[in-house]
């Protein structure tokens, strides 16, 4: 047996660290398109639900297993470990998603707002990896077809 010089172990540990760092920003950035819009009624008020999803969502399966050793989101329990939200142009957050546990779920993602409400011209998406402390962001969609 012999003994590495703690020099030698912390380096090794930081050769470990930029290759497991690496590995993850391996994902590409998603591709979020506009899927079109719908109407609804709560509460006797009118909404716009408009509605995105990420074209490649298949290259992010792995970030969507169960993680149930992460903080919950509020009173969810469930929460996912990647998070997903909406943003407009002025970097505001129009809605978000903390329980998606199947990356089939990134086919429709959506924000609200009162009907007759002018929408953002564009948004964008984020995932944050809670585990791995990653975010990915998306390139911008436009609000129309």
């Amino acid at each position: 047996m012999f003994k590495l010089a703690p020099a030698i172990v912390l380096t090794l540990i930081l050769i470990g660290s930029a290759v497991s760092a690496r590995s993850q920003s391996a994902l590409p950035n998603p591709v979020l398109a506009f899927s079109g819009s719908t109407t609804y009624q709560s509460e006797g008020k009118n909404y716009t639900r408009y509605h995105f999803y990420i074209a490649n969502a298949d290259r992010y399966a792995e970030l969507f297993a169960p993680a149930p050793e992460l903080p919950p989101c509020g009173q969810n329990t469930n929460a996912s470990r990647t998070w997903v939200d909406l943003y407009d142009s002025n970097d505001k957050r129009l809605y978000g998603f903390c329980a998606i546990m199947q990356v089939k779920e990134l086919a429709d993602i959506w924000f609200n707002l009162p009907e007759g409400t002018t929408p953002p011209s564009w948004v964008y998406v984020e995932l944050t990896d809670r585990k791995s402390s990653t975010k990915y962001k998306s390139n911008i969609a436009e609000t129309v077809l």
